[in-house]
């Protein structure tokens, strides 16, 4: 039996639940602690220098590679922030929190949403805190810094005269963040249209969204305030958005009480075009809140955990627990599927010693393929509800079939045993503090802490460590890792923002984990060379009159931005080359490896013309405003796409663009010859190689992947997926850093308009 992961943390879960354990859209799965939030990476389509921390040693009994995860961590200060009693000596506005403050909760945002492209983290402690953090120079290993005391922002925007509910009203209880919507406009805009929910002691939610205002942070700022109940709201969570019409989609949010009452909140945001000067539409949005009836009326029993899930092919199922019970609701839909509430009951697992069907539920994960819904209890068992789509139930649909409750629970049980060197017995509890799919299928990844309940001694209860495993409950077959392939490169979307590693880390799994995948390769090269066909060819940017204005240049940098990252043909390109430099590197056979790179070759050229396309496009539309220095980098894209191999559209847009300039400058033949100088001899450099460049005396230099000039400088950003550099944006370095041929206004918008690889698509990290 196969383990991917085997990895001891020394901590403590203070708060068990389904949130404990999430995956964030960047591709890192999050843990909460009860001191710090543990953010690991794991390791497939991550190539660069620097190693992971953690390379696990189990896993390669079949032939399956373990997982290596890079590491970091958020800490936040471990004391009070807010002293409550200082500002209000009500006995209702009392945290028991505070004594030992500890994190309770965390919301992860959409990726994309920060300045470097990337996700914001939500903290929730036991003081009713919430404070923001993102990270600084390098997600994967580096520090995530506070930009936002969101508890402030609560105090200080009070506008009641009551002080005893102004407090409880920043009192945070519950946190949820939405994804963002589907507007299906296409290129999809820059805009972010997510909302950060924040459920409170007074029993209202407020509502939130994340500002980008520098290149390291942000800010938070507040939409509406919804007054639902008089008591405490204790769980949040959205549903995923459903788009009905161009620019109008709706979600709802469900929230619990601490009486054990559920309700919704619709929400609708609609689109509304406010500015078609320029050369992308300028857009804002609107939103309406709207109270549903309740759809479980108070009875007095905390609900424990609430979630959503999303079947193919009908409306999402609202999952909440109460001790002992699964509560599944749906609202109607299609006539074949079911409607309003199921109601199942928890059969105890008897494991072990612990083993109870009333402990609270740590982990939700719907199993795609089998239309199945596993559930985690603290008390270490697993539990499969069945048949979700037409009617849930407890019994497998086929006789025979592993995925039980009983077996799932009893494979558990046999990983723990296989983990723990010193064996155990009835008496000992791994209780699972969070759980979560892996890849939607049978891979799970889950962390538990071992204990004995029946034993009283000091040292048992002194020394706390978690187990995080990874590893698959049942073998899939090669039709499913197929599907798997072809799904993930169908409907594809621009505007989740999530990153390519954070959608292909299913594929990523099972092909580098299938022993037989000599046999699929041929098939995923199949599936890789089926290119949609370019949606870059239908950009129309008006030509830019109105001078070197201050209007132009962020609107040059949005457009840039979004042509160059909202088209969904782009995207798949970039996500199958990411699976093509998986396979050339998972090849053992040099025939296939050799057709692995030609059909990585190809993915390479077609995103390199979409490239040239938008640049020359943009080009083109702001040659009146070209200047003497913005020459180099402009004959640089028109020698490009002249190349042998451009499409004939590209190489006739980049002639005329050469036409015009010439027309428009009287070009010194230094400058038409494109050369750059070695930084260390000083020679000539021809540009020969758009990748790397080599003087006469032999020194070999880099080439930024975003502008092709010599990287000089030591202060550059690196691709987590494929490796390339690129110059930093001016916003964190100084024109110095630039080579004399590349300080160009045009240079430097690019530079700030692109925050993820041209190439693959995934996040810059600064290595220091």
């Amino acid at each position: 039996m196969a383990i991917y992961t085997s990895l001891a943390v020394t901590t403590v879960i203070s708060s068990p639940s389904e949130r404990c354990l999430q995956w964030s859209d960047d591709g890192q799965a999050c843990i909460t602690t009860k001191a710090t939030v543990h953010i690991m990476t794991p390791d497939p389509g991550i190539n660069f220098s620097t190693p992971p921390d953690i390379k696990a040693v189990r896993g390669d009994e079949q032939g399956e590679q373990p997982l290596g995860w890079f590491r970091t961590m958020i800490e936040p200060a471990r004391g009070q922030t807010h002293m409550w009693p200082s500002i209000c000596q009500d006995w209702g506005t009392i945290t028991l929190g505070s004594l030992d403050v500890s994190l309770r909760e965390i919301a992860c945002s959409p990726s994309n949403l920060t300045s470097r492209g990337r996700c914001v983290i939500a903290v929730l402690n036991s003081n009713a805190e919430v404070s923001l953090w993102v990270a600084a120079k390098n997600h994967l290993k580096g520090e995530w810094i506070n930009i936002q005391d969101l508890t402030g922002l609560l105090l200080n925007t009070a506008s009641s005269e009551d002080i005893t509910r102004d407090t409880l009203r920043a009192q945070v209880t519950s946190l949820a963040w939405s994804k963002q919507p589907d507007y299906r406009i296409t290129p999809s805009p820059i805009l972010d249209s997510s909302m950060l929910a924040l459920g409170n002691r007074a029993g209202c939610i407020e509502f939130f969204r994340f500002n980008r205002n520098s290149y390291s942070g942000g800010s938070l700022s507040y939409i509406h305030t919804e007054q639902l109940s008089d008591h405490w709201i204790t769980h949040l969570s959205w549903a995923p958005w459903i788009t009905h019409a161009v620019g109008h989609c709706e979600s709802l949010l469900a929230f619990s009480t601490d009486n054990g009452n559920v309700g919704l909140v619709k929400v609708t945001q609609n689109l509304q075009s406010i500015s078609n000067i320029g050369f992308v539409p300028e857009y804002t949005t609107s939103a309406v809140f709207d109270v549903q009836g309740p759809i479980c009326e108070a009875d007095k029993r905390s609900v424990t955990a609430l979630t959503w899930v999303q079947p193919p092919g009908r409306n999402p199922i609202l999952v909440y627990t109460k001790p002992g019970l699964v509560y599944l609701w749906s609202w109607p839909g299609s006539e074949s599927c079911w409607n309003g509430t199921r109601i199942l009951t928890f059969q105890t697992q008897k494991m072990s010693i612990g083993s109870s069907a009333i402990s609270p539920v740590s982990g939700v994960s719907y199993v795609l393929h089998r239309d199945a819904l596993i559930l985690s209890l603290f008390d270490g068992s697993l539990h499969a509800i069945h048949n979700m789509t037409a009617e849930p139930t407890w019994s497998p649909p086929l006789a025979g079939d592993t995925l039980t409750s009983a077996e799932l629970s009893r494979v558990a049980r046999t990983l723990f045993a296989k983990v723990t060197p010193a064996g155990i017995s009835s008496l000992d509890v791994n209780r699972i503090g969070g759980m979560v799919s892996y890849d939607s299928q049978s891979t799970l990844i889950w962390i538990y802490e071992a204990i004995r309940p029946t034993d009283f001694g000091y040292k048992n209860e002194a020394q706390h460590e978690c187990m995080l495993l990874t590893a698959p409950f049942w073998q899939l077959d090669d039709e499913t890792v197929l599907h798997t392939a072809s799904e993930a490169f169908a409907d594809i979307s621009c505007a989740s923002g999530s990153a390519p590693i954070h959608h292909l880390r299913a594929l990523m799994l099972h092909l580098r984990s299938n022993a037989r995948f000599a046999a699929l390769c041929p098939q995923i090269l199949e599936i890789l060379s089926q290119v949609p066909s370019d949606q870059t060819t239908t950009i129309i940017l008006p030509s830019w009159k109105q001078g070197l204005n201050d209007d132009l240049r962020p609107q040059l940098r949005k457009s840039l931005s979004t042509h160059l990252f909202g088209w969904p043909n782009l995207l798949s390109l970039r996500m199958r080359l990411s699976i093509a430099d998986l396979c050339w590197k998972l090849c053992k056979d040099p025939e296939m490896q050799a057709q692995c790179g030609q059909v990585a070759q190809r993915l390479l050229a077609a995103i390199s013309h979409c490239v040239l396309r938008v640049l020359v496009r943009h080009l083109r539309a702001i040659i009146p405003v070209i200047t003497t220095p913005d020459i180099p980098f402009v004959l640089r894209e028109v020698v490009q796409s002249l190349l042998p191999g451009s499409p004939q559209d590209l190489a006739d847009e980049a002639q005329a663009l050469s036409d015009s300039l010439t027309a428009s400058f009287s070009i010194d033949p230094a400058i038409a010859a494109l050369h750059e100088h070695c930084p260390a001899c000083r020679t000539e450099v021809p540009l020969h190689d758009i990748t790397r460049a080599t003087c006469p005396n032999g020194h070999a230099w880099a080439r930024c992947t975003i502008t092709s000039f010599i990287l000089s400088t030591s202060k550059v950003r690196t691709c987590i997926g494929c490796s390339r550099k690129a110059l930093l944006p001016l916003a964190t370095s100084d024109e110095s850093q630039l080579p004399v041929a590349a300080q160009s206004w045009i240079v430097r918008d690019l530079l700030e308009a692109v925050q993820r690889c041209l190439f693959c698509g995934n996040s810059f990290v600064e290595i220091v």
